[in-house]
């Protein structure tokens, strides 16, 4: 189990920190794909570091369930952004929400303390309810 989460952790880390580090570095496509998001260029910086910084929260085991939640708001905003450009649902809308059940994912799977908090399945005793 620890290794499945590991590797469901893995891979929305490594597609985030690429897009973090891509907006740290300004190439032509990042910039021509977020003003057509309808952001101004300057936010770019910004906005890189608010997901690196998120990131680097969810891959320190100490402040992984914090760096979930702000990187859940962060996708939040990514959802909004392609919902109101109307882009394709499937490829784009939920794209983000694909992320994030990696991400919870992830996290429920390398850590107890999540698993105990929220539970799948309950044992319940015989003729409780």
């Amino acid at each position: 189990m620890l290794w499945a989460g590991r590797i469901m952790t893995a891979l929305p880390v490594l597609f985030l920190l690429m897009d973090g580090i891509m907006k740290l570095m300004k190439p032509q496509p990042v910039v021509k794909a977020t003003v057509e998001l309808g952001y101004p260029e300057g936010v770019i910086i910004g906005l890189g570091i608010v997901l690196l910084v998120c990131v680097i929260l969810y891959v320190v085991p100490r402040t992984a369930v914090l760096g979930a939640i702000l990187l859940t708001g962060y996708l939040g905003g990514a959802i909004a952004t392609h919902v109101r450009v109307g882009n394709p649902l499937f490829s784009h809308v939920l794209f983000p929400v694909y992320l994030g059940a990696l991400i919870w994912g992830g996290l429920f799977l390398r850590d107890q303390r999540l698993r105990e908090f929220i539970p799948l399945r309950r044992n319940f005793e015989r003729g409780s309810v």
